[in-house]
């Protein structure tokens, strides 16, 4: 898509909103960023900056298959370790890449709403991540997208390409260090997965109280390609906003979407969407929602399009304050015969019997319903190595879950 065209859309869709979820006042946010100097190592990055990423259980000083570190709108940090696997600054990419014609701007529209148009209309800042046809990585790619400065409108515009047979695992933590408590996070992400080829992406957000958080992600999928996707987030933003689409075009496609949330307090609107577009594709997503306070709307749409697809969604959620809500939206648009879809909702409080069980044998209650509330969280998720499966089990301990009131 020419430049000029991008401005173009993205100036006429300035003013448009979401379809979903609470509006966000632009101009209430900094636009300019101040500069950060690019580091050699991780050793040589602010130990704010490690501990912050160490806070979403990326642990920058452990082996990966490759880094990528933005602080503010600067990266600072581009590299691979792994053959076949390439990390650049978006920036880099699109100057290398000639534009990425193929790419940029191609699954997520410029003018979708106004957080995309707002990202269209700055200068890039992001990362790209490729895997060459074939190439697979052994410990995961790490990347940390850090808000630092207070008040900030942090832009982010990502694209990840996985070619042809190869395999891709990316774990990402956005986090803002402890004295950055208000801000604006819009990230943009663009997955393009072909055939055969398999990516687990996890994310795990830990904002300040005052950040608006709004990412948009869309997703193409070839033939016998696989998708897992994680979203997890302990310690949610003032408001979030995410609703990933999931294109399966090719048969054989496989996409499933895990979601583990534990808000105390905040607004998150979050689910997925995924177009079953071909015979043989099936998706699931699965979402455990822990309130405390919090107010969570859990969405999931399933589109089966053409007959020999199955999907399922489910949700199941705990209120454990008298505050908490969680509000569930269910969706499965069948356009043909011959599909097998289905879904299942539940929203409930723990159980009594459980937390005797436990305090019979020596817990005092928040340490019973901490243990329950652990356990709940800990959703068995499919298509990740077995080293990034026990990364991700150790997140949960890194936060104080507590019961509420």
């Amino acid at each position: 898509m020419p430049m000029s065209s991008i401005e173009e859309r993205a100036k006429k869709a300035r003013d448009k909103k979401a379809r979903f979820g609470s509006d966000v006042d632009l101009e209430a946010f900094d636009v300019e960023a101040r500069p950060h100097s690019e580091v050699g190592a991780v050793e040589d990055l602010p130990s704010e900056v490690k501990k912050a990423a160490l806070n979403v259980g990326v642990s920058l000083d452990q082996k990966s298959g490759g880094t990528y570190i933005q602080m503010d709108q600067t990266p600072v940090m581009a590299r691979s370790e792994t053959e076949g696997i390439e990390i650049l600054d978006i920036a880099a990419a699109l100057q290398k890449y000639d534009g990425l014609k193929d790419y940029w701007w191609k699954q997520v529209m410029v003018d979708q709403d106004k957080y995309t148009a707002d990202v269209a209309a700055h200068p890039p800042a992001g990362y790209f991540l490729r895997a060459r046809a074939g190439a697979s990585t052994v410990f995961p790619l790490k990347s940390c997208l850090y808000l630092g400065q207070t008040n900030l409108n942090q832009r982010v515009h990502n694209i990840i390409i996985a070619e042809e047979g190869s395999e891709l695992h990316v774990i990402t933590g956005c986090t803002t260090p402890s004295h950055v408590q208000k801000g604006l996070h819009i990230g943009v992400s663009e997955f393009y997965i072909k055939k055969g080829a398999h990516v687990s992406f996890t994310m795990i957000h830990s904002w300040g109280k005052e950040v608006e958080v709004r990412p948009r992600t869309s997703i193409h999928m070839e033939e016998g390609s696989s998708l897992s996707n994680n979203y997890i987030c302990l310690s949610p933003a003032k408001t979030l906003q995410t609703n990933p689409s999931a294109y399966l075009n090719g048969p054989g496609a496989k996409a499933s979407f895990n979601s583990v949330i534990y808000a105390a307090e905040g607004s998150l609107d979050l689910g997925s969407q995924v177009y079953l577009r071909a015979p043989g594709c099936s998706a699931d997503s699965v979402a455990r929602a822990v309130s405390v306070g919090g107010d969570i709307t859990a969405r999931g749409l399933m589109v089966g399009e053409v007959p020999d697809v199955k999907a399922h969604l489910e949700c199941v959620g705990l209120i454990l304050s008298e505050k908490g809500r969680i509000y569930s939206i269910p969706e499965l648009d069948g356009r043909c015969g011959g599909l097998d879809m289905s879904h299942e909702a539940a929203v409930g409080k723990i159980s009594e019997v459980e937390l005797e069980y436990l305090m019979a044998r020596g817990l005092s209650l928040e340490q019973a319903t901490g243990v329950i509330v652990r356990g709940f969280l800990d959703v068995e998720i499919k298509g990740l190595p077995d080293s990034l499966k026990e990364e991700l089990r150790k997140i949960t301990q890194l936060q104080e879950l507590h019961g509420g009131a």
